[in-house]
């Protein structure tokens, strides 16, 4: 049975898991593993977060939309990089179909109500704050002679110039885009106007395009800082990526502003905080000298 564990986890690291950080003991693990778990945590310790439900059943879900309305998020209770994540979810069609495709990720769902802002992922350990990244789809700006397509290959030959690859993706020209653009009324051969943002894609992830910006530890207020920490504590955890939305930005105080703590993650990704698209690349290689001379128990226990 050990060896069958191993395997197992294994092969889910490999599929996964690769590129994620392992620091943390399969206890705080466990203790993280799903959303609603987070969420539960949060709940205690007064954390703002969605107000949602984990449903089996997409009926459940029905029943939430009925109740709270629109907009809503549908996304698996276990899962990463957005994998299986679907929003912003405004009417019942939609409700239905995230509803029952989310269930190729994992069997257990969770809705929540969506909030519309700034999507950050803050990393944390070494009980200090290590990085804070803010997190974008893939879009391009016009400059009022290009197509949504050159301007894509533009961008695309930045990364590649920037050294962004293999963490940062290209930004494909496939179906999702396309359709993506296509309920803009957009498509590939538009010419956006000078400085005018196109979104090309809903999801922050990385496999769309989506990329990074670095957001300096000391444009965070304080009692920002205090709460990632506190967070940090609650799981006792040696590093976490705190996943967090604020609709006014990240250098505004959490509790004059409407925001919503996600999830965290017990092993984070922590590639994508070397190289970002916007902001300063940072040296963090300080802070995981300290953590790999950490001694985690049943490290390579799923």
């Amino acid at each position: 049975m050990s060896y069958l564990k191993k395997t197992l986890y294994a092969w889910i690291d490999r599929l996964f898991l690769h590129g994620c950080t392992s620091y943390n003991s399969l206890e705080v693990r466990k203790s993280c593993r799903s959303k609603a778990q987070a969420r539960q945590v949060f709940a205690t310790n007064d954390i703002p977060h969605a107000e949602g439900e984990i449903f089996f059943n997409p009926w459940k879900a029905h029943r939430f939309a009925k109740k709270h309305g629109f907009p809503l998020v549908i996304k698996p209770n276990v899962s990463g990089f957005s994998r299986g994540s679907h929003f912003p979810i405004n009417n019942f069609y939609q409700l239905w179909k995230a509803a029952l495709m989310v269930k190729i990720w994992w069997p257990v769902s969770v809705v929540e109500k969506y909030l519309q802002g700034k999507n950050y992922r803050v990393l944390v350990g070494n009980n200090a704050i290590i990085s804070v990244i803010r997190r974008y789809p893939p879009f391009v700006i016009g400059d009022g002679q290009s197509t949504i397509a050159t301007l894509i290959d533009k961008e695309n030959k930045i990364r590649e110039e920037m050294n962004l690859y293999p963490v940062i993706q290209p930004i494909p020209k496939n179906r999702q885009i396309c359709r993506y653009l296509h309920k803009q009324g957009l498509n590939l051969d538009f010419i956006p106007d000078k400085d005018q943002q196109v979104t090309l894609f809903n999801r922050i992830s990385l496999a769309p395009g989506g990329v990074v910006e670095t957001i300096t530890i000391d444009q965070l207020p304080p009692g920002n800082q205090e709460l990632f920490l506190h967070i940090l504590k609650l799981f006792h955890a040696n590093i976490l990526g705190i996943d967090v939305i604020m609709e006014d930005g990240i250098e505004k105080p959490w509790d004059m502003q409407k925001c919503i703590f996600l999830e965290v993650n017990s092993r984070p990704f922590t590639a994508m905080h070397d190289v970002p698209r916007y902001g300063k690349t940072e040296d963090l290689s300080a802070h995981f000298q300290r953590l790999n001379m950490l001694n985690v128990g049943q490290k390579d226990t799923f």
